[in-house]
């Protein structure tokens, strides 16, 4: 498909900026991007897909992505574990600079 270039070129700019990209394995633990992070907090303040989309400026529909993902990440199947899952939710920063 071509992505060998887009990949090579991802790898010089992380370099350029100083990070570093670490291979994933079947060891790497799954963790939640900054987006993720910010859409679980707010899920587990049982915002609504509509409200934390709102909050976002993102549409539902991606929302509902992200909380899949979430999910699938933190082997969670309902808000309500989820919720269980942060239950200092409102400690957990939205991302961090």
């Amino acid at each position: 498909m071509g992505m060998a270039a887009f990949a090579g070129r991802a790898r010089a700019e992380l370099r350029a900026t100083g990070e570093r990209t670490r291979p994933r394995s079947l060891g790497t633990p799954e963790v939640l991007t900054a987006q993720e992070a910010q859409i679980a907090r707010l899920a587990a303040e049982r915002l609504s897909n509509r409200e934390i989309a709102g909050q976002l400026f993102i549409s539902a529909r991606t929302v509902e992505y992200h909380l899949h993902k979430v999910f699938r990440k933190l082997g969670v199947t309902s808000r309500v574990e989820l919720a269980r899952t942060f239950p200092d939710h409102k400690q957990i920063p939205a991302w961090r600079d």
